[in-house]
């Protein structure tokens, strides 16, 4: 399948279903019911599960796309979680549930703060190795307190009950890195494009402030953040599901720096009005910052890489690199 066969019928669905002025609405806490409908109606979120098993078989390659697209119209349900979420249901031979899924780790009974798990109705929650399907209403949810978050810490204070299957290789919290990751590049291209045109229609000192060598000089290292995002996500998509540990990391690690400097730089060049409610660059900063901690910050994910450049001592270093890059996409494609 063309990779545009498959973007353009979804960057239909979210310029209809999810345009900022939905986006808010469901912040401000409107039901998000009509714009899940959407979604479901339209089939992208079985994109990956089996064909035997009633989906479209796509490799998590071939979604990295739509999982950009979805950072890029900053959408405020668990899209790509609830994607991911239901191939491995289905490759465990468990029921999928309706309804929208989160993606969390809880070590000691808790998690760190779960992105959209207050328009959630499930999480997939991994501890002690083994990956249990839980109803979100279960849980003990505690907002973070950031203006218009839909992230939350859970907690279960008691066994909860549900299907469990042994986690993937890598670890949940790499394949919700990966995810992180992808919405971190779309999310950063929109920011990179609103940045540049209002560099060239603000006009300061009669001539646009685009013009400015200085203005110019940002948008290139913003430009440079950007591409090295979407690249990082790729490679973190093309190790297939599971993804490779490496690859995870790299991929957040390398959005998570972005993320910080391209919310900087679009700030720093709109000025006040990027921080005005009424103005779009907040609804996407203000996600570059919560997805850049989400499922583990750039530290997090550079301890991961060391330990495994050190696991790997014996192996030169271009030949760990070759390795990671190299790692084969196993899950099923549409021809």
């Amino acid at each position: 399948m063309d990779a545009m066969e498959l973007l353009a019928p979804f960057n239909r669905l979210l310029e209809t279903a999810a345009s900022p002025a939905r986006v808010r609405e469901i912040e401000a806490g409107a039901s998000p019911a009509t714009l899940w409908s959407a979604f479901e109606e339209s089939g992208f979120l079985d994109a990956l599960v089996s064909q035997d098993d009633g989906g479209a078989g796509l490799s998590l390659g071939d979604t990295a796309p739509l999982f950009h697209a979805l950072g890029r119209c900053a959408v405020p349900i668990p899209v790509a979680e609830t994607m991911v979420a239901r191939a491995l249901l289905s490759a465990a031979g468990i029921e999928r549930p309706a309804g929208p899924i989160v993606l969390a780790t809880a070590p000691r009974g808790a998690t760190q703060a779960v992105p959209m798990a207050l328009v959630a109705e499930h999480v997939l929650v991994e501890a002690d190795g083994m990956v249990t399907l839980r109803p979100m209403a279960a849980a003990e949810l505690t907002p973070t307190g950031v203006h218009r978050d839909g992230a939350a810490f859970l907690m279960w204070r008691r066994a909860t009950q549900g299907p469990a299957f042994a986690g993937p290789a890598c670890g949940l919290r790499a394949l919700a890195a990966v995810v992180r990751a992808a919405a971190i590049a779309g999310a950063a291209d929109r920011v990179l494009q609103m940045t540049i045109d209002y560099a060239n229609t603000r006009v300061q000192f009669g001539k646009p402030i685009g013009k400015q060598q200085a203005i110019q000089q940002q948008l290139a290292v913003m430009a440079e953040h950007t591409v090295a995002a979407r690249i990082a996500s790729q490679i973190g998509c093309a190790g297939g599901l599971p993804p490779a540990l490496q690859a995870a990391a790299v991929a957040k690690i390398v959005t998570s720096l972005a993320a910080a400097r391209i919310a900087e730089i679009a700030h720093a060049v709109h000025g006040a009005i990027g921080i005005s409610a009424e103005y779009d660059l907040q609804l996407f900063s203000r996600r570059l910052h919560q997805w850049r901690l989400a499922d583990g910050s750039e530290s997090y994910w550079s301890g991961v890489l060391g330990a495994a450049r050190l696991d790997a001592s014996a192996m030169p270093s271009i030949d760990f690199v070759r390795a990671m890059a190299m790692a084969p996409d196993t899950t099923a494609t549409v021809t």
